[in-house]
């Protein structure tokens, strides 16, 4: 899986260089996301304005990584298309993750 990181003090921004976030590389994703977060304790957001698709393995996936932030950190997602945004909504997971249009929303989310 195709993850770049970008970290900025106390933020880690991970970008999904991916149009899939299904069940062929659910386990990728959490492996490569378990490997790039190990030892942050800051806030993470995922950038997910390249993913077209997400899958019920994919939304695991999420789950999954955000119960890795350990704590109650929960996991932000940025820049969700259509799509994806519609999936999120429509299993209620629009409430678990925080969600912002743009990462700089998610900057002035800190503020």
């Amino acid at each position: 899986m195709n993850i770049s990181c970008d970290t900025r003090g106390g933020l880690m921004i991970l970008v999904v260089n991916e149009p899939r976030i299904d069940a062929a590389g659910a386990v990728d994703f959490k492996d490569r996301f378990r490997t790039l977060v190990a030892g942050f304790d800051g806030r993470v957001i995922i950038d997910m304005a390249q993913v077209e698709f997400l899958d019920s393995s994919g939304l695991g996936a999420l789950v999954a990584v955000m119960k890795m932030l350990g704590g109650n950190r929960r996991l932000e997602l940025a820049r969700c298309g259509e799509v994806v945004r519609k999936v999120l909504t429509l299993t209620r997971m629009d409430r678990v993750f925080v969600l912002h249009d743009s990462l700089e929303d998610a900057d002035r989310a800190a503020a």
